[in-house]
């Protein structure tokens, strides 16, 4: 199993076998909440109390994988809002996805989005403050992070501090390792300009109503007002939840019965991922690293292929239209998305 030093005067580190392992890259500006994830983290365990983790935007993510030629779930890094510098320690090829404006730089020269770049042992890899639109970075190296599976995934599960490095985001001095069938790849890759997502600072993001929505816990015209509204994203949001200005709902009944005394409260249930959670006059969209279960309704739940917008919100300025869509629809998203991850679609550079 792979390990991973916080200290930076350590050796690189080699296996228990003494195979020495090629190191990924050292973390010189940490960032924000940087974290090791994967795809799609800890599916199955929410019966445990474990949502799954992963990335919030799954969508650059997987195509930063694709790019560099990894497998699926391979581990990459999600950078929130950018600021982030290290130095790298293999040859082999990079990618990275996600949040315009940060103008990252390898080597202080200009580095694409959305492409495959060599890179060889020394090089460094640094971008400012992703000014957007979009909020998140991701980077993916070949071979994927190198880090122990917990619970069988890599992904960083920051409500319960396990996964990835030590169950918390990087920190300056962090060394990670990169798996050895990454080394020596050169095959440069880049998803069309036509293919790649669209950032926008006013958002219109897919939800399904329910499964606490009219008649029986929101009136119509509370489902009209969800639907229509502007939504503003608060500053207090990150990887738990995304928060939302608040609002007063006229709600279906008088009080939460034996949930409690407010109309948002419940009988403790499960949530989903991507459930909007309201907690009295707040809704909430629930991330990857959210709670399980609690108290409150749920009274629409963003459809997975829409999953990614979130991952891309802008706290303190960003907005959202929610617009509901059927099953059959959000079936139609989701091919939209394996179409945008086929691998044929790429362009060779």
């Amino acid at each position: 199993m792979a390990t991973t030093s916080a200290l930076p005067d350590l050796p690189t580190g080699d296996e228990p076998d003494g195979t020495e392992r090629p190191e990924a890259l050292t973390v010189i500006e940490p960032g924000v909440q940087t974290t090791v994830q994967d795809y799609p983290g800890r599916r199955g365990l929410q019966a445990k109390g474990f949502f799954p983790a992963g990335p919030v935007d799954h969508l650059a993510f997987r195509v930063a994988n694709l790019l560099v030629g990894n497998a699926p779930g391979a581990a990459g890094l999600e950078i929130p809002m950018g600021r982030f510098k290290a130095r790298l320690g293999f040859a082999g090829v990079i990618a990275l996805t996600g949040a315009d404006g940060a103008k990252p730089t390898l080597n202080g020269e200009p580095l694409p989005l959305w492409e495959a770049v060599r890179v060889a042992p020394g090089d460094v890899l640094a971008c400012g403050i992703a000014k957007g639109p979009g909020f998140r970075l991701y980077l993916a190296v070949s071979g994927g992070i190198d880090v122990p599976e917990v619970l069988g995934s890599r992904a960083t599960y920051t409500m319960g501090g396990l996964g990835g490095l030590d169950g918390r985001a990087l920190a300056r001095g962090d060394r990670l390792h990169v798996a050895p069938e990454g080394v020596g790849r050169t095959r440069r890759l880049r998803l069309p300009q036509s293919l790649r997502p669209g950032y926008v600072n006013d958002w219109e993001i897919e939800v399904m109503r329910g499964p606490h929505a009219d008649p029986d816990f929101l009136t119509p015209d509370d489902w009209r007002d969800f639907c229509s509204l502007s939504w503003k994203v608060d500053l207090n949001s990150n990887r738990v939840g995304t928060r939302l200005n608040s609002h007063r709902f006229t709600w279906a009944r008088k009080n939460g019965g034996a949930g409690g005394g407010h109309p948002s409260n419940q009988l403790d249930g499960s949530y989903p991922l991507g459930g909007i959670n309201t907690n009295g006059d707040v809704p909430v969209i629930l991330g990857p690293d959210g709670p399980t279960s609690g108290g409150f309704t749920t009274i629409a739940t963003v459809v997975h292929a829409a999953l990614w917008k979130v991952g891309q919100l802008r706290p303190g300025r960003d907005t959202i239209r929610f617009r509901e869509v059927d099953f059959d629809e959000a079936t139609a998203l989701s091919k939209h998305i394996q179409y945008l991850l086929d691998p044929t679609h790429l362009e060779e550079l």
